[in-house]
C-alpha cells in the first residue's frame, strides 16, 4: 500500500471515491478530496496550492491530501488529509489529520494502513506531536487511532456530538507495520 497525489490520470477514480460516498450518503471524510472545485484541473491546482499555503480562506491552514491506492492498481481506496499545523479551531475539533475509506473497502483494515502511511509523512514534515479527533460512537476511527499510538486525552462536546481528542507523539509513529 502507498499513499500518492492525485495526477491527471485519476480523474475517473476520484469521480468514483465521491460517487461511493453520495450513493451511501454518506459526508465525504475528508472534504478535501472534493474540494471547492467545479472541474478535476480546479482540484489538483487548488491541492498544490493548499499544500504551499497559497489563496487559502480564513482559518484554514495548509495541508496535503493523499490517497491511499494498493502498489499494482489505481483504484483509489481512501483519502487523508494531513494539515501541517493546528490553528486554534483545529486544536479543539479537526486536528492535524482527518480521513476516510470508500464504504465498500472498510473493514479491511485499510485506515490503519493509512494512517501509519500519513504518519510517515508527518515525520518528513518535522511534526512531532499529531492530534486525531472523532466522535466517540465511531469506534472504528478510535480503535484505527490508539492502534497507531494514539492516547485520549480528553472529550468535548461539539454541536451536540460527544468528540475524543488523540494525541500521537513522534516516538509512537511506528507503532503500527501491519
Amino acid at each position: 500500500m502507498k499513499l500518492i497525489k492525485l495526477t491527471e490520470n485519476y480523474k475517473n477514480e476520484r469521480e468514483s471515491l465521491i460517487n461511493e460516498f453520495e450513493i451511501n450518503q454518506e459526508k465525504l471524510i475528508p472534504f478535501g478530496v472534493k474540494g471547492n472545485c467545479e472541474s478535476f484541473l480546479e482540484f489538483l491546482i487548488e491541492s498544490e496550492n493548499n499544500s504551499k499555503g497559497i489563496n487559502l480562506a480564513r482559518g484554514i491552514v495548509p495541508s496535503d491530501i493523499y490517497f491511499l491506492v494498493s502498489n499494482d492498481s489505481d483504484y483509489l481506496i481512501g483519502a487523508i488529509d494531513i494539515r501541517h499545523y493546528l490553528n486554534e479551531g483545529l486544536l479543539k475539533s479537526g486536528g492535524n489529520i482527518g480521513y476516510g475509506i470508500r464504504p465498500s473497502e472498510r473493514n479491511k483494515g485499510y485506515a490503519t494502513q493509512m494512517l501509519a502511511l500519513a504518519l510517515e509523512k508527518c515525520k518528513e514534515m518535522q511534526i512531532s506531536k499529531i492530534l486525531i479527533t472523532c466522535s466517540k460512537d465511531n469506534i472504528a476511527s478510535a480503535n484505527v487511532i490508539i492502534k497507531n499510538g494514539g492516547i485520549l486525552e480528553n472529550e468535548i462536546i461539539e454541536n451536540g456530538i460527544v468528540k475524543q481528542r488523540y494525541w500521537i507523539s513522534r516516538d509512537m509513529f511506528n507503532i503500527n507495520k501491519g
